[in-house]
């Protein structure tokens, strides 16, 4: 039974077959049947893509919440899992901890989509891969500069760069990068030396879901904000942002709302590439 927990855990082949079916007519093979939808965080994008994509499939998305559950108090979670998967085709879910969906995987009773969790968005990552390819025509050789810090949704953009041949150089306040080394990522302090020729920026928020805000963690980002004078780095490069955004922070207005962002074409991703991964749990071909 195929699931999807992380990048890490595809093959190159697997990520571009996700990719394809991304780009593929719509098929209903959800129809008659349910996709359940677990957030343990609120969330824009990723409910209202993972509910658009399941009904263009033919299916009927169910929103579920920690409290209508009770995992691990009213009922554990192998009993959860095995009665969603009486009723549902894929079990989503976004949560806190990863470990919470590796548990639902070992139950092996429905594929499990990770929505996101704290380790890894790789949601996001395919519909940042959908885009780019979209806007260069390929992502192999691509250069892409991540300013900001090493997180869930960076590390996921790290993984399915490695596997398809692009180039990442991501720029983090000491303190704020990776843990440890990742294979074929330039990891750098100073963001105009990663955003030097890239071909995209990409930039996320300083403080994420989760995190503490502080003084001492703006004052670490202050610097990397991306605007006009970062993106005269790289002249030719077309910006992305995860969303939210937070103009006047990470990201200055004339960047994200100008001629140069992809990120709306980027958000609308976010529901052919949900469609992309569906399929491809369900073992579909492109």
């Amino acid at each position: 039974m195929r699931h999807l927990l992380a990048i890490r855990d595809l093959s190159a082949d697997a990520l571009r077959t996700i990719l394809a079916l991304s780009e593929r007519p719509n098929t209903r093979v959800l129809q008659g049947k349910g996709v359940a939808l677990y957030f343990e965080k609120p969330s824009a994008r990723t409910r209202n893509s993972m509910e658009l994509a399941a009904a263009q499939l033919g299916g009927h998305p169910v929103y579920l919440q920690p409290n209508e559950l009770g995992i691990g108090e009213r009922e554990s979670l192998e009993d959860v899992t095995r009665t969603l998967a009486c009723y549902h085709a894929i079990i989503a879910a976004r949560v806190f901890d990863h470990r919470l969906l590796e548990q639902m995987a070992a139950v092996n009773a429905a594929p499990v989509l990770n929505m996101l969790s704290a380790t890894d968005h790789p949601l996001q990552a395919l519909a940042d891969l959908l885009t780019i390819k979209q806007l260069l025509g390929r992502i192999a050789g691509v250069k892409i500069a991540f300013i900001g810090e090493a997180n869930n949704v960076s590390r996921s953009l790290a993984e399915a760069c490695v596997l398809l041949g692009a180039e990442l150089a991501i720029a983090s306040p000491v303190g704020f990068g990776f843990n440890r080394p990742m294979l074929a990522v330039d990891q750098v302090v100073d963001p105009a030396e990663a955003a030097e020729g890239a071909d995209i920026v990409y930039s996320d928020v300083w403080v994420s879901m989760g995190d503490k805000d502080s003084t001492d963690r703006r004052k670490a980002f202050a610097p990397y904000q991306v605007n006009a004078g970062l993106m005269d780095k790289a002249p030719n490069a077309h910006f992305l942002h995860c969303l939210p955004a937070r103009r006047g922070e990470e990201v200055t207005a004339n960047v994200i709302d100008g001629p140069r962002s992809a990120v709306w074409r980027q958000a609308e991703n976010r529901m052919h590439t949900a469609r992309g991964a569906m399929l491809w749990l369900l073992g579909q071909h492109a």
